[in-house]
């Protein structure tokens, strides 16, 4: 099954009531039960992808609600499979409260697992649902705890979860969707109020997003591979992006990724530019597709000329089929799929010819 990241809303870390205090938010303490980052995740035995087409393009308008007040085109379904403070069905496991970002991960046996971050404070991390070859859930589990304020992420190509922290301290932690090994801090990816990340498969670089007003456009280059041939995530260079007005990109390293002094991580290069409110990230073909919630635009970086140009501007449109944007994947075949925080809450995908299309 494709990823699939669901709409991140700006959460406890945008000043709420029960939001940490920026001294807890600083203190720089590792979870005690997250992880340090040392150890390379073992790449994980999944099937091979399938030979895919696009249909989307022929998906039909959207029904009137059904039982579970969503709408749909002709032919399609909805199925509520968790709870928030529940336990999902047939299991033990009490569903996370504010789940967020996830992905779905294909299993050898047919069936897939599905992840979800939960956007709290102290008490965040990342829930899993196992789903057999006919749908069926047959397990549910905790793969990260008492992390905080887990929004995006993004999956990898060796079969585990990047989990992202929004908040200024923010960190990325590797996590393993099967739960069988433990979770690892990635502390050089950076410490900035974390969004989503998406890995370039070719060039072997990772894309970060940054949601905050004046939020960075990040990327790092691992400083070597791992044994199992993926990036070292645990140490490298990070950068910031700095984009010209005609599309050129620059990117400039960052001095101290780590922010062990007192400027953020986004403020360290005057050169760099400020994205208003960064949220989805992902890779496709060559592009790396971005949105911005503050301007509701989707950004497109094409990796080999080094050039960024805006896909969809909300301001090109009358009447507006797509606002607060947020989360994004890319099917097989360049459909840029939005998830919208706001406005109809839809999920709009941005057909190869520009065209908005609602999908639910």
């Amino acid at each position: 099954m494709s990823p699939a990241l669901k709409g991140c809303d700006d959460g406890p870390g945008e000043g709420d009531a029960g939001a940490p205090s920026d001294a807890a938010a600083d203190s720089g303490v590792t979870p005690p039960d997250s992880g340090v980052g040392s150890t390379a995740f073992p790449p994980r035995e999944m099937p091979a992808a399938p030979t895919l087409r696009s249909l989307i393009a022929d998906i039909g308008p959207l029904g009137d609600p059904d039982e579970n007040g969503v709408r749909l085109p002709e032919g399609f379904t909805s199925r509520i499979v968790a709870r928030s403070g529940e336990n999902v069905e047939g299991t033990e496991h009490e569903w996370h409260r504010a789940p967020d970002g996830g992905a779905t991960f294909a299993t050898m046996d047919g069936g897939w697992i599905y992840v979800s971050n939960s956007e709290l404070p102290v008490v965040g991390g990342v829930g899993a649902l196992r789903f057999d070859a006919s749908g069926a859930i047959v397990d549910a589990y905790s793969t990260l705890t008492r992390t905080q304020i887990n929004c995006a992420g993004g999956p990898t190509p060796w079969g585990s979860w990047l989990s992202c922290e929004e908040l200024e301290a923010g960190q990325v932690y590797e996590t393993d969707p099967w739960g069988e090994h433990d979770p690892q801090l990635r502390a050089a990816l950076g410490t900035f109020k974390h969004e989503a990340v998406t890995v370039d498969p070719t060039e072997w670089k990772l894309y970060l997003s940054e949601d905050a007003s004046g939020g960075g456009f990040y990327r790092y280059t691992p400083a070597g591979m791992t044994e199992y041939g993926f990036p070292d995530l645990d140490e490298g260079l990070l950068e910031i992006a700095e984009l010209a007005p005609g599309g050129e990109v620059t990117w400039h390293e960052v001095p101290d990724p780590l922010r062990t002094g007192p400027t953020s991580t986004r403020n360290q290069v005057p050169e760099s530019t400020a994205f208003d409110g960064g949220e989805g990230i992902w890779y496709h073909a060559g592009t790396v597709y971005l949105s911005t919630k503050g301007d509701n635009r989707i950004w497109a970086y094409d990796v080999a000329s080094s050039t960024m140009t805006v896909l969809y501007d909300d301001d090109d449109h009358t009447p507006v089929p797509l606002s607060g944007v947020d989360n994004l994947t890319v099917s097989c075949c360049g459909d840029v799929l939005v998830a919208e925080d706001g406005g109809a809450m839809q999920i709009v995908a941005i057909l190869p010819s520009g065209e908005p299309r609602p999908l639910l």
